[in-house]
């Protein structure tokens, strides 16, 4: 593929910052083990680099064709193919959730009480609806926060069943408290599982069929779902986090990783396996506004309702968000139906933040997609915890200073 930035409106010098940032501040110094950057603007590639390493054990070089685990990017997905059963009439967002959930219907609120399970709990103000499945204000458990229906939770996850399906989430959710009343905070956690379910029970088919059929297939996605086929193996990049001494250590590896074997649970909140490549055909389709080459998937309108702020009043995360974690920043950001939203640049103090809307994954992969200036960013990589460093922040920096015309 030959690579014209200046297509693009964009310098290449600047451009190239992108290549020596992350090369000398995070692969030589071993901070990560390698990345993968892709900058397109106006339907043109204007940067494409595969750095460093897939698997610093074997010595793998990254590959522009290597699989990463893309986990929370997941989520975006999930709440366009649910927002497609939208289009089609079977729901409308201020529906109650238990309509379609009937184990649902007698859920309660958590008021006091222990870890254990001995919680006094009261009915809730108003039912969970729809919309709260897509903006993570259902109040439902989470598995990494320190409510005490949190740590109920986490005493049986339900995905690490055997045999576990989004049905058994569901059963398992419907035997604890809510943590709060639908629509009042906003709490990262497997609010899009249940985005994922109610995909099943609208469309009839399991979660990854609809998205195989209904997304993958005609967008062309072609190394998008839940696990590694038998063949693709070798491209799957190991996943690495760090010792106490900040040196890497391997997380998951690509040998013996569980997504080299089909589950049973297709997460909607981070089950996939994906590339840059394919990851990009699904922002194209997004940048579109809905349609790509003929395909199209979402009506324009529907997106744009979808990348709006949701929150009440305008507000944004910081003033609604239970617990400090999400794969973006909470200050001067919205949220949509499955997108973070920016408030605008002197609100986030980021550059270029007016409009765009955007999210990311526990392994520190990212993209954005920016409407005003016709652009989508992609970041693939391998690391966790995703908050060590600020990859969005100086990856925007970069990107947005290259922009000439």
């Amino acid at each position: 593929m030959v690579i014209k930035p200046e297509n693009a409106g964009m310098c290449a010098d600047r451009l190239e910052r992108i290549t020596h940032h992350f090369e000398t501040r995070y692969i030589e110094p071993r901070k990560i083990a390698g990345c993968q950057i892709l900058v397109q603007r106006r339907g043109h590639t204007a940067y494409h680099r595969s750095l460093g390493y897939m698997d610093l054990e074997r010595q793998k070089p990254m590959r522009d064709d290597t699989l990463f685990r893309i986990y929370s990017m997941t989520k975006p997905i999930a709440s366009v193919a649910l927002m497609m059963l939208f289009e089609e009439a079977h729901f409308q967002l201020k529906d109650p959730v238990s309509r379609y959930i009937p184990e649902w219907k007698e859920l309660r609120v958590y008021e006091s009480g222990d870890d254990h399970g001995n919680f006094k709990t009261r009915a809730p103000h108003r039912p969970m609806t729809l919309r709260d499945t897509l903006m993570h204000m259902t109040g439902v458990a989470t598995q990494f926060g320190i409510h005490p229906v949190d740590a109920a939770f986490r005493e049986n996850l339900p995905w690490a069943q055997p045999g576990a399906t989004l049905q058994t989430l569901i059963e398992s959710l419907a035997t604890l408290p809510l943590k709060f009343d639908p629509g009042t905070r906003w709490n990262y956690g497997p609010s899009t599982d249940v985005v994922a379910r109610l995909v099943e029970i609208f469309s009839g088919q399991s979660f990854d069929t609809f998205l195989r059929e209904r997304i993958f297939r005609p967008l062309g996605m072609r190394d998008t779902g839940f696990f590694v086929p038998e063949g693709q193996h070798e491209r799957l990049g190991a996943t690495y986090g760090r010792r106490r001494d900040k040196t890497l250590r391997t997380l998951d590896d690509p040998a013996t990783s569980a997504f080299l074997r089909p589950p049973t649970y297709f997460s909607g909140q981070g089950g996939l396996v994906s590339t840059t490549a394919d990851y990009l055909r699904f922002c194209e389709m997004l940048l579109a506004g809905g349609e790509l080459e003929g395909a199209r998937i979402l009506g324009h309108k529907t997106l744009e309702l979808m990348t709006r702020n949701h929150l009440s009043g305008g507000r944004d995360l910081d003033a609604v968000a239970l617990g400090g974690f999400g794969e973006t920043a909470f200050d001067g950001v919205g949220f949509g139906l499955g997108f973070a939203v920016s408030l605008g640049d002197v609100a986030t103090q980021s550059i270029g933040a007016n409009g765009d809307y955007y999210w990311g994954g526990a392994a520190s992969t990212l993209f954005w997609i920016d409407p005003a200036e016709d652009l989508c960013v992609i970041f693939m990589t391998q690391f966790m915890p995703s908050a060590t460093f600020n990859f969005r922040g100086q990856l925007r920096n970069l990107v947005y200073s290259a922009i000439e015309s």
